[in-house]
């Protein structure tokens, strides 16, 4: 039964052909959210479909120019001062669930959010090292006092006020395997390489071979990517690889070889027209 007295509750999750993901999103969330708003920016699949079927959700469409931007427009979107933002491939757990419960029913704080930790599934387990554990980050908050900010694709939340941690995970199934790994890697550092070209970045051969070489001690050893066994060392492994192709992208826009990656999204860096 709602409480007279609880904190109404927004969750804003931005999609692209997430009818894989949308529905168990949704679900885990669906006891503690208000409402649910789903900013798509245009899918071609059945994620609207899906979606629609909880009466929670509020399915809006946008274009869509950035990570950061994105979900700036979700949070502005939402109808309730408190948000939990998740991205379509993230669940909350139980332990989560009952935290974000009992916090809905208790009196007002000076606290404008909460940083959780998030869990992610790999090549067959969780990992719990390698720097992708427990990776605190703001996600319950409230959208007066936040903001998303960042390096495309590799956002997070700012807040303007007091925060602290909430217990529990959001569990996060980011690949679907290795091979999706690489494809993401390869979608991800064309976004960075194109985002910092902009920004004037130049291309440095000597960072180009020892930045790689950084990344793959930093995560394996540093970050004990070890202790996660094989699948440690093909993140850290993965890591390196991705940060070379950052540089070998630089390489080509700055040499003006091609005007940007061939992988990225048409609507990629453009400004948002008013």
């Amino acid at each position: 039964m709602e409480q007279v007295n609880s904190t109404k509750l927004s969750v804003s999750i931005i999609t692209f052909n997430e009818e894989k993901n949308i529905q168990d999103c949704i679900d885990s969330v669906a006891e503690i959210a208000d409402e649910i708003v789903v900013l798509d920016s245009f899918s071609k699949d059945k994620t609207k479909e899906i979606a629609t079927k909880n009466p929670k959700v509020r399915f809006l469409e946008h274009p869509f120019y950035g990570h950061v931007q994105q979900k700036n427009k979700a949070m502005e979107l939402c109808e309730n001062e408190w948000v939990l933002s998740l991205d379509a491939d993230e669940r909350v757990d139980m332990t989560l669930r009952e935290a974000i419960l009992s916090w809905k029913k208790q009196a007002a704080s000076e606290l404008v959010g909460f940083k959780i930790s998030r869990l992610t599934w790999h090549m067959g387990r969780f990992i719990h090292n390698s720097g992708w554990y427990p990776l605190y980050r703001y996600r319950l908050f409230q959208k007066s006092k936040a903001t998303w900010v960042g390096e495309n694709p590799h956002d997070y939340i700012e807040i303007n006020g007091k925060g602290n941690k909430i217990k529990g995970n959001i569990i996060h199934f980011s690949f679907k395997d290795f091979t999706d790994q690489i494809e993401t890697i390869n979608k991800f550092s064309s976004i960075v390489a194109y985002t910092r070209y902009s920004k004037e970045k130049k291309f440095s051969l000597f960072s180009t071979i020892t930045k790689p070489i950084g990344k793959f001690w930093e995560i394996y050893i540093f970050k004990r990517g070890f202790l996660d066994g094989f699948p440690g060392f093909a993140i850290a492994v993965a890591s390196a690889f991705s940060t070379f192709l950052k540089y070998a992208k630089i390489y080509e826009l700055d040499r003006k070889i091609i005007d940007r990656p061939s992988n990225l999204r048409e609507s990629y860096g453009e400004k948002e027209r008013k």
